[in-house]
């Protein structure tokens, strides 16, 4: 049936004009009706037309193509009676109760899977044929039953490739999981009607590869838009990795979940959540902050060390207890304008990124397991505030930081892959040269100071920092690197940045406008020409400045 049903699909598509074509004919017939030019178009109304185009332009050949296959006189009666009753099961997946592996079969298929089964229908060796595809699944019952999706996807024999999740919005489901896999094509039919059967998760949808990524990703233009930005990777979770230290301590687990849920809860204008830290986790905290201040005068670059030694005179760093985020953002802010707010774990590298180019650094609040308290799988709130904030408030690492963060907005998944691998061998494992010594300014090495040893040693190879090469480098994210890249300087490492991100493919540029705290797309005249304006005005004032201070004293 399905062979016959997709022939008529295909002949469908063929006779009609490009959906592609269509779908831009229509966006600017409706662009010019709201009285907008089209080259003035919002990317976010963009994105968001082009879903309601796309999904009804699918719809409309689908519903072409199926009229044309029970029109089709080779067909018997029998399967055109079935085809009629396949007709009956809306396409577009909706939360469904568990059903018979035989209505599956013949019924409540997608665009993609009919795709997918034509294409395995094809041969023997087509049915073989290993692919890449994106899963959404909705969990009832939270993180607990993710276990059994990566289950069937090895009973399947399949490759796990990407995963992450999500809070759920749908009412009666908990989180929802994007999973990618590889895997042959009758494996992953399979595979989606089995995950179908199990009450526990509320639906289970297969995306085809294009529309996993969008053409104009949306991004945010504003720090409240953040709040969408709280997509976390799974990897390391302690409920998931055997290998976490706290995978059998059910009151440490029981502790992370307490303190993610309340990351999970703010907003943006909410004060930071004041976490009253436990008598381990504080002791935890102060084992770490001794070995490091051990170490820091010797192996840390100076902007670290003068930082350190302002927190410690502002009494925020302190042997004896846990800084708060709330103090530790009120002192960012008035050295570099960073503020922090809570993440609930490891975000997805464009929710990060994205972050930092509102000067606001998503951190955690949980603290590594007592039983590991110089090594961390995954950031944890120690890592945060002894790698990365002193950094933060030093103004030149500040701007370098924004900028990687400006860079992400708009950006491709690949150059999204590209910007967190520089970001991983600067912002994380850096190195810089200082007085013809080797200093540590990563964050990774300055809140772990076994990885801090081995890389100012000997052993690992040291390279010039550029960010080409930078890259594309494979990096260890479970074991100490074997490659680390040293700056010349931070000012050197900017405008290296600087030169690299300016090949990149993001067809506009944007910039932060810290005057109404918004990132702006520089896409007209008229935006460019109120750019150069303010700039030609902030000339004029260092100008004047300098000439001041030329004068002799009177």
């Amino acid at each position: 049936m399905h062979t016959k049903f997709m022939k008529a699909l295909d002949l469908a598509i063929e006779l009609r004009n490009s959906p592609q074509k269509a779908m831009q004919c229509l966006l600017e017939e409706f662009c010019y009706a709201n009285g907008y030019p089209s080259r003035r178009r919002s990317l976010v109304d963009d994105a968001r037309f082009e879903t309601i185009v796309v999904k009804q332009t699918k719809q409309t050949v689908l519903d072409e193509a199926r009229t044309k296959a029970n029109e089709d006189p080779n067909l018997d009666d029998a399967v055109q009676e079935q085809q009629l009753q396949a007709d009956e099961v809306p396409y577009q997946l909706e939360d469904e109760q568990a059903a018979s592996q035989d209505e599956i079969d013949d019924a409540g298929l997608t665009e993609e899977e009919v795709v997918l089964q034509n294409a395995a229908s094809e041969s023997p060796e087509a049915e073989k044929e290993v692919v890449r595809a994106a899963i959404v699944v909705h969990l009832r019952d939270g993180m607990g039953s993710l276990g059994r999706i990566l289950k069937a996807v090895e009973t399947y024999h399949g490759t796990v490739v990407h995963l992450e999740s999500r809070q759920s919005r749908s009412e009666g489901v908990v989180f929802d999981v994007l999973i990618k896999v590889d895997m042959a094509r009758a494996n992953l039919l399979q595979l989606i009607r089995s995950l179908r059967q199990t009450a526990s998760f509320g639906s289970v949808s297969l995306l085809s590869e294009n529309n996993v990524s969008v053409k104009a990703p949306w991004f945010p233009s504003h720090a409240s838009e953040l709040d969408n930005c709280n997509h976390l990777m799974t990897k390391y979770e302690p409920d998931l990795d055997m290998n976490h230290p706290g995978f059998a301590d059910q009151v440490y687990r029981a502790r992370r979940k307490e303190i993610a849920e309340i990351a999970f809860a703010y907003k943006y204008g909410d004060p930071i959540p004041h976490i009253n830290y436990t008598e381990t986790e504080n002791k935890t905290w102060s084992a770490v902050f001794t070995r490091v201040k051990e170490l820091m005068s010797k192996h840390a670059c100076s902007e670290y060390v003068a930082v350190f030694k302002k927190l410690e005179d502002e009494k925020i760093f302190v042997k004896e207890r846990l800084p708060q985020l709330q103090e530790m953002s009120d002192f960012l802010r008035k050295n570099t304008g960073f503020t922090l707010r809570p993440a609930a774990g490891l975000l997805t590298a464009r929710d990060f990124l994205a972050s930092l180019a509102f000067r606001i650094f998503q951190s955690t609040q949980y603290v590594r397991h007592i039983n590991s308290p110089y090594h961390t799988p995954e950031p944890d709130c120690i890592h945060e505030l002894l790698g990365h904030m002193p950094l933060l408030a030093d103004p030149s690492f500040a701007q370098f930081s924004q900028e990687i963060g400006l860079a992400s907005l708009g950006a491709s998944d690949e150059e999204i892959e590209k910007l967190s691998t520089v970001y991983w061998f600067t912002v994380e494992f850096g190195l810089c040269k200082e007085n013809d010594e080797v200093k540590a300014y990563g964050a990774g090495l300055l809140s772990a100071y076994g990885e801090l040893l081995h890389a100012i040693s000997d052993k690992p190879e040291h390279r010039a920092f550029d960010p080409a090469s930078t890259a594309v480098q494979p990096y260890q994210d479970q074991e100490y690197q074997p490659i680390y890249y040293v700056a010349e300087s931070f000012e050197d490492a900017k405008e290296k940045f600087r030169r690299w991100v300016s090949t990149m493919s993001r067809p506009f540029e944007v910039r932060f406008n810290p005057h109404t705290e918004r990132v702006e797309v520089l896409d007209s005249v008229d935006k460019l020409d109120t750019l150069v304006s303010q700039l030609n005005t902030e000339l004029l004032h260092l100008t004047n400045a300098i000439a001041k201070l030329r004068q002799p004293f009177c």
